[in-house]
């Protein structure tokens, strides 16, 4: 990631864990360094800046449900205010992907749509369910990988 970039994204984090009424472009650009041009060059759009803050991409390698539990529990326990404060939800195709692996190794229960599957995962990969499980820390992000893994297995398997 170059450094132009990791700017962008770091100023619209600090502002957001800040403030938390989600920063303007103009906003971004000042706390980075840049201009508004350059923030719409690298990400499009406002949405898109808050949205790579808010999930950040899975590796595009070999990605399972216990590994992607566990790399986005670990980035929101880092920093949970960050998290409370953006309301942009996810945009990732990480659980269409994981209901695809898990249906092709034949891992769903006997009458679980890949699209049940599909809306499980994502359902158990929002912040909302983390914030709660994590507790403020009173559970550590591998506890809480465990208790998602569990509810996951419980519920497609």
């Amino acid at each position: 990631m170059d450094r132009t970039r990791r700017a962008i994204l770091e100023a619209a984090r600090e502002l957001v864990a800040a403030d938390g009424s989600g920063p303007s472009v103009g906003d971004i650009a000042r706390k980075a360094g840049v201009s508004r041009l350059t923030v719409y060059s690298h990400f499009g759009s406002r949405g898109a800046v808050l949205g790579a803050i808010a999930s950040p991409p899975p590796d595009a390698g070999a990605l399972d449900l216990r590994t992607f539990f566990e790399r986005s529990c670990l980035a929101w326990a880092g920093n949970p205010a960050l998290f409370r404060n953006l309301h942009v939800e996810g945009t990732t195709d990480a659980p269409r992907r994981l209901a695809e692996q898990l249906a092709a190794a034949d891992r769903l229960r006997p009458g679980c749509s890949l699209k049940e599957a599909e809306d499980v995962v994502a359902a158990l990969s929002t912040f909302a369910v983390f914030d709660r499980l994590h507790k403020d820390g009173r559970r550590s992000a591998a506890a809480v990988t465990e208790i998602l893994i569990r509810l996951a297995g419980g519920i497609l398997a």
